[in-house]
């Protein structure tokens, strides 16, 4: 891993963070429908996928000086929703712009990974630090069972077959993005009746794609899995102790919202930062 990222990242600093990271929500669409994700527009939740608002890669700009300034030691720009980053072309153009005016910053970037494959080149030339990927399955089976549809140039496809093309994609992107020298992480939401016994070969997968680190997020039961059960803490260890016969395990994911700003689990100031008089986007878009 680059050592920068160990040093700097909070998120890659083995559970003792000493700098900050913002979040910029920029992404205002999905292609993808995970059966247990729920995009909000709040300021109460905290969970991945919320955000109190949607702003532009422009505002990221005047976003980014106004938290600098609130908490200098934020290290990392990362860009997790509320959507897909992918999904649009606003992660990457934001991605640009910080490279023109923070370029001193860390970037990081997640996504489902649907269209990873195809703009591997363009996640490489806008000079990320690292890419998160959310793999819930590599059985299209399994996969079927969390995410209920996949829209992929403008078709959509049901459960199963969009499962395929997913899982084909995100492996093959992985594969792209890791050869280039960029850290990937994979994030596996832990649903335990679905994928609690998929985990190890997830892990293995990946692995061998080329992802370095491995981060199994406990199921928060909503949407259409409100009535699975959220994962004990012994579910979520031996997950982890599957996963770690492949690859490394990251221990101390915060579940951050899409607009988080400071240090995770010591500072927050996301209602400071995002405050300003931004435009409210108040729909939501797949597709």
């Amino acid at each position: 891993m680059n050592k920068n990222l160990e040093i700097n990242h909070p998120c890659f600093s083995k559970g003792n963070a000493t700098t900050g990271r913002i979040h910029l929500p920029v992404s205002p669409a999905c292609n993808i429908g995970c059966r247990f994700c729920h995009r909000v527009l709040n300021d109460t939740e905290n969970r991945p996928g919320v955000t109190a608002k949607v702003i532009t890669p422009e505002q990221s700009i005047t976003v980014l000086e106004k938290a600098l300034k609130i908490c200098p030691d934020i290290r990392v720009a990362g860009i997790a929703g509320p959507g897909d980053t992918l999904a649009t072309n606003a992660a990457l153009d934001t991605f640009r712009l910080i490279d023109q005016h923070f370029p001193k910053l860390l970037k990081c970037m997640s996504t489902n990974g649907l269209l990873l494959n195809e703009k591997a080149d363009e996640v490489i030339s806008a000079h990320i630090d690292s890419l998160t990927v959310t793999v819930n399955a590599v059985d299209p089976e399994i996969e079927a069972k969390l995410n209920k549809f996949v829209i992929y140039h403008g078709k959509k496809y049901d459960a199963l077959e969009g499962a395929k093309i997913l899982i084909e994609n995100q492996l093959k992107g992985i594969k792209k993005i890791a050869d280039s020298g960029i850290t990937v992480k994979v994030n596996t939401v832990l649903v335990p009746r679905i994928n609690g016994n998929h985990i190890a070969k997830i892990a293995e997968t990946v692995a061998a794609a080329g992802a370095t680190i491995y981060n199994i997020i406990p199921l928060i039961p909503t949407f259409e899995l409100e009535n699975e059960k959220a994962p004990l803490c012994f579910q979520i260890e031996q997950a982890r102790k599957d996963a770690e016969k492949y690859i490394k395990v990251f221990r101390h994911c915060n579940r951050c919202r899409a607009d988080a700003v400071g240090i995770p689990g010591k500072s927050e100031f996301s209602k400071e930062v995002y405050s300003q008089d931004f435009k409210l986007e108040e729909t939501f878009s797949h597709g």
